[in-house]
């Protein structure tokens, strides 16, 4: 996996993880990412066979979500979990499905590109936009 810098003309990619390295439902990768000019955590996942990136912060209060190191889902891997909250949020979307998140919108979503079987991210502005195929 790949994080985008944005530039002014260019956006150049650093590396953060094979593909192969985020299995559905396992464990997920941390790095960092430029948001407003400052690093902010982020996370990325597989779920379904597709891999999808978000900013590490619970949309209800700005926690991190993982209770461990990489581990964001619930005991059936089926949401993300905000470990101090217990909100969780839909993989696919990062959007609110319960909990203290309610009324609170989304996970963020860093944008993401794919070559070379390599993952990138490139810091966004958007909210619960899902991720392309991985």
């Amino acid at each position: 996996m790949s994080l985008g810098r944005p530039g002014a003309h260019r956006v150049a990619l650093i590396d953060i993880c094979a593909s192969a390295d985020l299995l559905s439902g396992g464990r997920g990768v941390r790095f960092e990412v430029d948001v407003g000019g400052r690093n902010a955590p982020a996370f990325a996942i597989r779920y379904g066979g597709r891999a999808f990136a978000y900013l590490n912060r619970c949309a209800h209060v700005a926690m991190e979500l993982d209770w461990q190191p990489g581990v964001f889902f619930d005991f059936d891997a089926e949401y993300l979990l905000c470990s101090t909250h217990g909100a969780f949020y839909d993989p696919v979307t990062g959007s609110c499905r319960g909990g203290a998140c309610t009324g609170y919108g989304g996970l963020r979503a860093p944008r993401r590109q794919s070559a070379d079987n390599r993952q990138s991210e490139t810091a966004g502005r958007s909210a619960r936009s899902p991720s392309a195929p991985g």
